[in-house]
């Protein structure tokens, strides 16, 4: 009866661990070197910022704040990786489209030719259109250094650059509802969607 009680509590045990999420790791320096620690109050987090969205309305920092979000840098007239992001995003927008806690959002590199009103028609064309994917334009040298230097978009190299070198990358970066970035991706591989989906799950479970 005894040995019977400790399998019991040996399987018991083996399903229970098995069934808990691992923490996600949080990134506090360009290189994402995963750290597992509680972050502490000078770990990196996305600075504040205001852009203008394709309905040509402010759209900052303080609207993402206690959300998940996922961020992403495109241009308009892009014809290789853009489009294939941007495709492959509607994936988590799918997901994802009725829940008001997780926001997607694509930042031109192009700020100067992809104003609202292009930007919104892009949303029209190549999105589901749904309430909880923005898409931002401004300033072209905040839009760059914030891309390199808060959501370290380009990894290190970013840091050699200035905002003459033209800003391209294939990540997506996964942020936190406290700002703080969780996972790097590449957005031009359809697999490392489901794992977006997976990890904003994982997020809003242990939240």
């Amino acid at each position: 009866m005894k040995k019977f009680f400790k399998l019991f509590l040996l399987a018991y045990f083996f399903i229970t661990c098995s069934k808990q999420k691992e923490a996600l790791p949080f990134y506090n320096s360009p290189d994402f070197t995963p750290i597992f620690e509680k972050p502490k109050k000078d770990s990196h987090v996305i600075n504040s910022f205001v852009f203008t969205n394709q309905n040509n309305e402010d759209f900052g920092s303080k609207d993402l704040i206690g959300k998940i979000h996922v961020a992403n840098f495109i241009f308009t007239s892009c014809t290789n990786i853009c489009p294939v992001m941007t495709t492959n995003m509607t994936k988590v927008e799918s997901e994802f489209s009725n829940d008001e806690g997780v926001e997607l959002v694509s930042f031109t590199v192009t700020p100067w030719i992809d104003n609202p009103e292009l930007l919104k028609r892009y949303k029209k064309d190549f999105t589901l259109n749904s309430n909880n994917w923005t898409f931002l334009t401004g300033d072209k040298n905040k839009i760059y250094k914030l891309a390199r230097e808060s959501y370290f978009a380009e990894e290190e190299i970013g840091f050699t650059k200035d905002s003459s070198d033209f800003l391209h990358t294939e990540h997506f970066l996964l942020v936190d509802e406290k700002m703080h970035i969780r996972g790097i991706y590449n957005g031009t591989l359809k697999l490392e969607m489901a794992q977006i989906i997976d990890d904003i799950k994982t997020l809003k479970e242990l939240n």
